[in-house]
């Protein structure tokens, strides 16, 4: 902690100014990060797909024809949860704002702490 002390004096950094710049983006992380997710899963899902089409192509065994295709529509069907997980993260950001927002009431003392 000292050292953090001593870097602030310098005017190396502001403990103040850091902690003022991170206002106002709450849960966006969290959001951003279930979208990226969303995209390498999305990649991941298609280079599947991909090797399973090529390797329908390359075999001529009707049973491993079969299997290869049911498994590649099976992973394709994958991306149908997409857009129910960006729902539910895009409501996990909005709660994360409104608690944001109602920290910051009470801390300007515009609404009380107790109960009604």
């Amino acid at each position: 902690m000292d050292f953090l002390k001593v870097a602030e004096e310098k005017g190396l950094f502001s403990l103040r100014k850091l902690s003022r710049e991170k206002r106002g983006v709450a849960g966006l992380n969290i959001f951003l990060s279930v979208i990226a997710m969303l995209f390498v899963t999305g990649i991941i899902i298609m280079a599947f797909v991909l090797a399973s089409a090529q390797m329908q192509e390359s075999t001529t065994d009707t049973t491993a024809i079969s299997v290869i295709n049911d498994t590649g529509n099976s992973i394709a069907g994958a991306v149908d949860w997409f857009p129910i997980f960006i729902t539910i993260a895009a409501i996990v950001v909005l709660v994360l704002l409104i608690v944001l927002i109602i920290v910051s009431l009470r801390g300007a003392g515009m609404m009380g702490t107790g109960g009604a």
